[in-house]
């Protein structure tokens, strides 16, 4: 069999899965999502493009937006970590099969570097291709550019699947990104006069357009897909032979007495606090939200770039409310592992919802304790924290927790590098989108009616009423489970 015929073969078995997953209905729906979402990165990227070659024709520099592009590729690494997905979460069915492994990968690496993500970027390129052209830049300048800032693109997929492939084996390898965005942005936003900024506009604007830079562009795809290609096939054969490891003996146990004063909510609460210590698929979404945190908190404590009201009040209210949005927007998935055992005794799942309320609740202290130098420094004001501590707990929670009723995807509790993708549903998307901006919007509108104290009071006031009420919603929460108590089930069974 030749490679394209592989690569058909392949390529329609994918679609075949995904047609015959169980979770196919949701999967269609955030997929109708995703192309709505990528309508409006269009109308973006078209809206850049006609921009930036205005200011390039302006400039008389057709590689001008090579300057900026650095910017755009930081912000694409970033939407590529919702959908896509690595190949070697892709190849591990194919692994035994007769066909050549190599050539397994290297049809899912040439799928990453010709997916429609990739080609949106044309709605940037293109634009500015025309327009740089007819403003006066010769015709190879012109292609240049744009051919160079597509291989840009798909160098930046292949960079992407690098980071998630070795970020999937530890946590620690996010400071392989973190350094890599550090050693080239933080100079240029800390350089007041805008000196290392310029300079690097200027070499970018005369080299970028040449035959050199489109060179550059064509090794750099070339060296980011040889690593790749290795990289996957190496950690998805070692996965493949590797032998089980021998149970290490136990040591100590943690027991939680404190938390046997609540009865059997405390133990539903050391529950919740043991798969986080030990699950690595729940611990890993902990350390990312509370990293960014520590980021987001440094960058608005020692820069400017968020000094605006709204920035400011977005950044405060996503600081809290990440790790409610990243954790509780899969409520019940992990719990789909053995939730036959939560169906025996009645209400058992009215107080697991409790108790992950209130360690939800709890956790809250720890992204108020990590933004307090940004209050030391005059950024947040402690009216502002408590507002948008309530509102988490009073109206983030409660639309986060509605998924509940919804949710009948399980969760793997150790989620490994060949591990099947859990794509979130329509309706997952949709609140967790509404929890992030409607608030924000409910923020907006009450700063333009009033000032910002009286705003932050409204603010506590929405958010206590809603955090003093938990048990009522909780409970209406319960009882819509139990109405879909069999759909849920079969959903939970079918996607063990």
């Amino acid at each position: 069999m030749g490679r394209f015929s592989l690569f058909r073969l392949l390529r329609k078995n994918n679609n075949l899965s995904y047609r015959r997953s169980p979770a196919f209905e949701q999967s269609v729906v955030a997929k109708v999502m995703m192309v709505i979402g990528g309508g409006f990165m269009v109308v973006y990227l078209l809206m850049f493009g006609i921009m930036f070659s205005i200011m390039a024709n302006e400039e008389d520099q057709p590689a001008l937006i090579f300057v900026i592009l650095p910017f755009l590729l930081l912000l694409d690494f970033g939407m590529r970590f919702m959908a896509q997905q690595t190949p070697a979460m892709l190849a591990k069915p194919y692994m035994l099969l007769p066909m050549p492994r190599k050539a397994v990968v290297d049809t899912f690496l040439v799928t990453a570097l010709v997916s429609p993500w990739n080609w949106l970027w044309l709605a940037l390129f293109l634009p500015y291709f025309i327009i740089t052209l007819c403003g006066g830049a010769s015709l190879r300048a012109a292609l240049c550019v744009f051919l160079g800032g597509m291989l840009l693109v798909m160098a930046n997929s292949q960079w992407y699947l690098i980071v998630r492939t070795l970020i999937a084996r530890s946590l620690l390898w996010w400071l392989l990104p973190a350094a890599f965005y550090v050693v080239y942005f933080v100079p240029m936003l800390m350089d007041d006069q805008w000196k290392v900024f310029s300079s690097v506009a200027d070499f970018i604007g005369e080299h970028g357009g040449s035959l050199w830079g489109l060179l550059f562009c064509m090794a750099f795809l070339g060296l980011m897909f040889y690593i790749n290609r290795n990289m996957q096939y190496r950690f998805v054969y070692e996965e493949l032979s590797r032998e089980e490891k021998a149970p290490a003996a136990l040591g100590k146990v943690s027991s939680f007495a404190f938390l046997e004063r609540f009865g059997q909510t405390g133990e539903y609460l050391k529950l919740e606090v043991k798969s986080i210590m030990r699950n690595k698929a729940i611990r890993s979404r902990v350390f990312m939200s509370l990293g960014l945190v520590v980021v987001l908190s440094g960058l608005i404590t020692f820069t400017d770039i968020y000094d605006g009201l709204m920035m400011l009040n977005f950044w405060c209210y996503y600081c809290f409310g990440i790790y409610g949005m990243t954790a509780l927007v899969k409520i019940m998935g992990p719990e789909g592992n053995y939730i036959d055992l939560l169906m025996v005794h009645r209400e058992n799942t009215l107080l697991l919802l409790k108790a992950k309320y209130y360690l939800h609740c709890a956790i809250l202290v720890v992204p108020f304790l990590l933004m307090l130098p940004a209050v030391i420094g005059g950024k947040f004001s402690w009216l502002m924290m408590l507002a948008y501590m309530l509102l988490s707990t009073g109206v983030l929670y409660l639309v986060l927790f509605q998924l509940a009723v919804y949710n009948k995807q399980t969760l793997p509790l150790d989620k490994q590098i060949t591990g099947k993708g859990n794509v979130e549903n329509g309706l997952q998307l949709i609140l967790e989108l509404g929890a992030m901006f409607l608030p924000i919007g409910l923020v907006a509108v009450l700063l333009i009616l009033f000032d910002e104290t009286t705003a932050y009071l409204m603010l506590i006031l929405i958010g206590l009423v809603g955090t003093l009420l938990h048990p009522l919603w909780l409970r209406n929460v319960y009882r819509r489970m139990m109405l879909r108590k069999y759909e849920n089930l079969e959903g939970f069974h079918a996607t063990r």
